[in-house]
């Protein structure tokens, strides 16, 4: 092991065991360190930009070293021996390099070690057809429900599933369903090339990393109109703000072709995001969900986006529900403090109002 490598798997290994996420290197600065939400710095000497350039070059995969030397940025996955895998950016802030680590972590967790509200979860994995996205911002742990849905599949259902991912994250132990896991730039050079193929491999379920471009929305509403379902993640906070992503993947004049499409292929919205629990030690999700059902279709055929919100704040239907729904949930179960949930919600004058028995339907 190189001298730099043991330097930062020390860092790594300190991380893990301190139940860290995220771990920030910044050239000629100690290293730092995310906990529960929080930036900490470590007591520890600077990393020198040579050791963080020394780093990338001796890990980067071989398909991605262009990358590295043309873009001054990249993306790729890391194992440190005894520690564990990491996803990895690596890129230049004026003229130097820096890292950002994330934690994979191995054991694919349970709905009820996530505190999630399971049985519409659950609902949605028993669906045998259609597009179901997973949305909030990074670090909002949607790869540890979208895992925790994958693994209930896998426990109960006989399914073929390929994942796309970049890197993998959860690793999955074959049950009742089989898994075929591919890393991009381990596995297959390019996203783009996963994406052409998968539909080839002869899927149950599809689950691609990231909703990123039309193209990938496009195969996504292909591999649903033909009977898979499709498990994606999205960068956006709430079910209005995601629909609204999907529509910007179209030019305007293909809306009408667009508003069909969705219709017919969309299985529901999983929007979420991580509030700090009572004891200040750790987070807890929060979901706003939305399932995909006659009613919503329609909506979303004649337009009317606008509408489905108001659905969701209703909350007459158990299977779809908004973020204040779930935050009273968790206030009223004792694992979030009122401040914080009020903190957190997108309505904090509406739940105030909920939480006193007040609702406008």
């Amino acid at each position: 092991m190189t001298p730099h490598t043991e330097i930062f798997n020390d860092l790594l290994k300190l991380a893990v065991d301190s139940g860290v996420s995220d771990v920030v290197i910044k050239s000629n600065k100690p290293g730092y360190v995310r906990i529960a939400g929080k930036l900490k710095s470590v007591d520890m000497d600077p990393i020198t930009g040579e050791e963080v350039k020394a780093f990338v070059e001796e890990h980067v995969p071989r398909v991605f070293r262009q990358a590295w030397e043309d873009n001054n940025q990249v993306d790729f996955a890391y194992a440190a021996e005894d520690v564990g895998r990491f996803r990895v950016n690596a890129f230049h802030q004026r003229g130097t390099p820096s890292i950002v680590f994330r934690h994979i972590k191995s054991r694919v967790p349970e709905f009820e070690e996530l505190s999630l509200n399971g049985e519409p979860l659950l609902n949605l994995a028993k669906a045998k057809d259609g597009i179901l996205l997973i949305c909030g911002a990074t670090g909002s742990g949607k790869s540890s429900t979208m895992a925790a849905m994958l693994n209930w599949i896998n426990r109960h259902l006989d399914r073929h599933i390929v994942t796309i991912e970049d890197p993998i994250e959860y690793t999955f132990i074959d049950d009742k369903s089989v898994f075929q896991q591919r890393e991009i730039g381990t596995d297959v050079p390019s996203f783009d090339l996963a994406i052409k193929a998968v539909l080839r491999q002869n899927p149950d379920i599809i689950l691609i990393g990231e909703m990123r471009d039309r193209e990938t929305f496009e195969t996504a509403i292909s591999a649903a109109e033909t009977g898979h379902l499709v498990f994606s993640t999205m960068h956006a906070a709430t079910v209005a703000q995601s629909l609204t992503r999907l529509f910007e993947f179209f030019p305007p004049e293909q809306l009408a072709q667009a508003r069909r499409q969705i219709a017919g292929s969309l299985r529901g919205f999983i929007c979420q995001k991580l509030i700090p629990t009572i004891e200040g030690e750790g987070r807890v999700p929060a979901n706003e969900i939305l399932a995909a059902d006659a009613t919503v279709k329609n909506l979303i055929l004649e337009g009317k986006n606008d509408k489905i919100q108001g659905l969701l704040d209703a909350g007459t239907d158990s299977q779809s529900y908004s973020f204040n729904r779930d935050i009273m949930r968790l206030i009223k179960e004792g694992k979030i403090s009122k401040a914080d949930g009020i903190r957190y919600s997108p309505n904090p004058q509406a739940l105030d109002m909920n939480l006193k028995g007040i609702f406008f339907n």
